[in-house]
């Protein structure tokens, strides 16, 4: 019989603790979902994203990796079974001016802990007719200092709480 491995239980339980969020308690909207195999390196890749329910932005994502190393040490029974995957929390949003990328910083460091690192990586379009941009895609990765394995899953509801703060003062503030 299939036995479901550590990612796919840490994926099952993501989603289905964030669409209840949507569908019964309609606090967020799911805007994305996608579940990737990639089959030259044979790693996973989860990602589930969602708003603010009536928002269209900031947006908030769950991304959960996992290798084909993590896969074969779970089967060969080798190492840390709570150390099996990765999981990264990334904010999107949009800003005009520059200086509130430091006051986003600032939310999520105010919520995630200092010692979480946030990276921000800065996009915006390209036109010659202008210099400044009218705006700027921003990205917010909140990176865990460890991996984790079905032991966490208690730490869902804590998870999508912390990131619907985050939403929730990112659209206040910026």
């Amino acid at each position: 019989m299939f036995h479901p491995t550590v990612y796919e239980n840490l994926k099952v339980a993501f989603e289905n603790y964030l669409y209840d969020l949507d569908n019964q308690e309609a606090v967020i909207t799911i805007t994305n979902r996608e579940d990737i195999l990639d089959m030259a390196v044979m790693s996973r890749q989860f990602t589930l994203q969602f708003a603010l329910a009536g928002h269209e932005e900031p947006t908030a994502e769950v991304r959960l990796y996992s290798s084909v190393a993590d896969l074969a040490a779970e089967i060969l029974e080798e190492g840390d079974p709570s150390e099996l995957c990765s999981l990264v929390i990334r904010f999107r949003y949009k800003v005009r001016d520059l200086k509130r990328c430091k006051e986003a910083e600032v939310i999520l460091i105010n919520i995630w802990l200092p010692e979480l690192p946030i990276r921000q990586v800065i996009l915006y379009p390209y036109d010659t007719a202008s210099e400044k941009p009218d705006y700027y895609s921003v990205s917010a990765d909140v990176r865990f200092n460890r991996r984790i394995g079905e032991g966490q899953i208690e730490d869902i509801p804590n998870l999508a709480e912390h990131m619907i703060r985050s939403l929730m003062e990112l659209s206040g503030k910026l």
